[in-house]
């Protein structure tokens, strides 16, 4: 049994990482994109992310404002999650909420679920990957037009990939 599992994780790190540099901008866009379900034991997550991604991702928690070096990234691509690369936002839905935290106006559709979070007593709407389960943060109703929301995210539980640098991996 140890061994299986021990296979089955292996296999799905090569897969993660082989596949994510040939997806096409349109799939890192969020169309063609698997979304076969992700899933880890506790001690793989541990091994894969860094201390505070495995914090916010499997745990909910949350980084300090303004820490993250993606609150002021403004390029043009596409944020991933961190826990299993499933594009989350296009780069096209980020603005600056001055929270301190990478903050965008929609995810792309389909690639969230959300539930209700009453950790500080108040319900909040909390968000995560629907791929890997990966908590990602909170979304208001104060963001700005067209749908007035703000998805606020943990800088940690995404990496930002460039539209340049995803254009270079596909070509032949």
């Amino acid at each position: 049994m140890k061994r299986r599992l021990c296979l089955k994780y292996l296999c799905g790190v090569a897969v993660s990482t082989a596949v994510l540099p040939r997806l096409s901008w349109a799939e890192h866009s969020g169309k063609g994109v698997s979304m076969e379900k992700t899933t880890h034991l506790d001690e793989q997550w541990q091994s894969l992310l860094s201390p505070k991604a495995y914090d916010v991702l499997r745990h909910e928690g949350t980084e300090p404002a303004f820490s993250s070096p993606l609150n002021k990234e403004y390029g043009e691509g596409v944020y991933v999650c961190a826990g299993c690369a499933l594009p989350l936002f296009k780069s096209s839905s980020k603005f600056d909420s001055g929270t301190g935290w990478p903050s965008f106006f929609q995810p792309i559709e389909g690639h969230v679920d959300t539930k209700l979070d009453f950790k500080i007593i108040l319900p909040r709407h909390e968000y995560h990957c629907v791929r890997c389960g990966g908590h990602q943060g909170h979304v208001f109703k104060d963001g700005p037009e067209p749908t007035g929301q703000r998805w606020c995210n943990n800088g940690v539980a995404l990496n930002f990939k460039p539209r340049l640098e995803i254009d270079a991996t596909t070509k032949p």
